[in-house]
């Protein structure tokens, strides 16, 4: 049956080629009479990274329908965390595009009962592998709390109407604002608007003579 497919193909360092496991995705779509709409290509990023060039652009192209399957040399050169491996084959499974890892002969198609149970021993080891995760997290954080330490970003005093001299008076951009006053330029810009929301109570109102009041960034 004639199939559209895309290629996947990863290396964890830059001095490493992709070029062997090309070869390999090429013959065997040859081998099917399947044509490549697509090669994926990540050269020195790791396989527990998640955000991945290539592979960011291979998913966004899944749902424009560009391909019907994805091929890849090895199960492990989409992704080494069980975790992010059981989300990506469940994305792909759900937009009905079908993976196979060519060296292993896994197949996510529906008639191939054994890599179907695969999906679904990722799945469950996944899950498993979120809740250690969540675990960790809440007693890593009890810990430190334990110990006195302060959790977050600290926190940033600055005056709102110094955001708005600078912005109405000054006409300076956000990104200048934030960093004139040392803070983020989306922190400037929504403590300008809250403070033109608030304005004609604060002006209309005894509270019109706290212009000095400061805002929390955080």
């Amino acid at each position: 049956m004639f199939m559209r497919c895309a290629l996947y193909a990863r290396t964890s360092t830059v001095d490493q080629d992709c070029g062997m496991q090309l070869r390999e995705l090429r013959d065997y779509a040859l081998k099917q009479g399947w044509k490549i709409t697509e090669e994926y290509v990540d050269t020195g990023f790791s396989g527990r990274k998640t955000n991945r060039p290539a592979l960011d652009r291979m998913m966004a192209d899944t749902a424009k329908r560009r391909f019907q399957c994805v091929l890849c040399y090895k199960l492990d050169r989409l992704g080494r965390s069980v975790l992010h491996l059981s989300q990506t084959l469940a994305t792909l499974d759900s937009q009905g595009i079908r993976f196979i890892a060519t060296s292993q002969g896994l197949d996510t198609d529906a008639a191939n009962a054994t890599s179907r149970l695969l999906l679904n021993i990722l799945a469950s080891v996944a899950a498993f592998e979120l809740e250690l995760i969540k675990e960790r997290t809440v007693s890593g954080i009890k810990a430190a709390r334990a110990k006195g330490k302060t959790l977050g970003r600290p926190m940033k005093m600055f005056r709102r109407d110094q955001v708005t001299a600078l912005r109405d008076q000054d006409g300076l951009s956000w990104r200048q604002i934030g960093e004139r006053l040392n803070v983020p330029a989306m922190t400037a810009y929504n403590a300008y608007q809250t403070l033109r929301t608030k304005n004609v109570v604060e002006t209309g109102s005894a509270n019109s003579g706290k212009r000095g009041t400061c805002i929390v960034a955080v």
